[in-house]
C-alpha cells in the first residue's frame, strides 16, 4: 500500500515593512525630528514624505495630527495614513480658541451649537470604538464638559440627558 505524498507549500517571505507613528502638527511637516530620525537610513525621498504629510493634513493647520507612514522596505514605497486630531482640539477649533477653561467651574470658554458637536463626532466616528453616532456625540459632549464649552447654552451633562430622552434625534442622523 502506498502512502500519498503531502504536497509541499512554498511559502513567499513576506515583505518587511516599516510603520513609524508621529504627531504632526498640521501642514507643517518637516524634515527635520520627529521624521527625519525615524527615516534615515531608508533611502526615502523625504521631501516626498514631507510634501504628502503636509497635503494630507493641510485641513488641520494649528492642530496636532496622528500620521502613520507604513515604508515597505524593499521598494521603498510609502503609504501616509492621517487620523483625527483629539476631541478637544477640534472643539477648540469650533471655538476658534487657543485652550481649555482654567477654572472649569466659573468660567466657560464658549458655547457651541448642537450641529458642531454632531459634525465633530462625525470626523471621529471612523476611529471610534463604537459605530453609533448617538454614542459618539455624548463622548464629545464629554469632551465639551472638560475643556469649559457648553452646548446650545447649558451644562454639556444637560444636552447628554437631552440626548438620550430622544430631544435632538432629528439633528443626530
Amino acid at each position: 500500500m502506498r502512502r500519498k505524498r503531502k504536497k509541499r507549500v512554498k511559502e513567499v517571505p513576506e515583505v518587511p515593512k516599516k510603520v513609524v507613528k508621529v504627531m504632526i502638527e498640521g501642514g507643517k511637516a518637516t524634515p527635520g525630528p520627529p521624521l527625519g530620525p525615524a527615516f534615515g537610513g531608508l533611502g526615502l525621498n523625504m521631501g516626498q514624505v514631507v510634501k504628502e504629510i503636509n497635503a494630507k493634513t493641510k485641513e488641520y493647520m494649528k492642530m496636532k495630527v496622528p500620521v502613520e507612514i507604513e515604508v515597505d522596505l524593499e521598494t521603498k514605497q510609502f503609504e501616509v495614513r492621517v487620523g483625527t486630531p483629539p476631541t478637544s482640539m477640534l472643539i477648540l477649533r469650533e471655538l476658534k480658541a487657543d485652550k481649555g477653561s482654567s477654572d472649569l467651574a466659573s468660567k466657560k470658554i464658549g458655547d457651541l451649537k448642537i450641529d458642531q458637536i454632531v459634525k465633530i463626532a462625525k470626523m471621529k466616528l471612523n476611529n471610534a470604538n463604537t459605530k453609533e453616532l448617538k454614542e459618539i456625540v455624548k463622548q464629545v459632549l464629554g469632551t465639551a464638559l472638560s475643556v469649559g464649552v457648553t452646548v446650545e447654552g447649558k451644562d454639556p451633562r444637560e444636552v447628554q440627558r437631552d440626548i438620550d430622552s430622544g430631544v435632538w434625534d432629528k439633528v443626530i442622523r
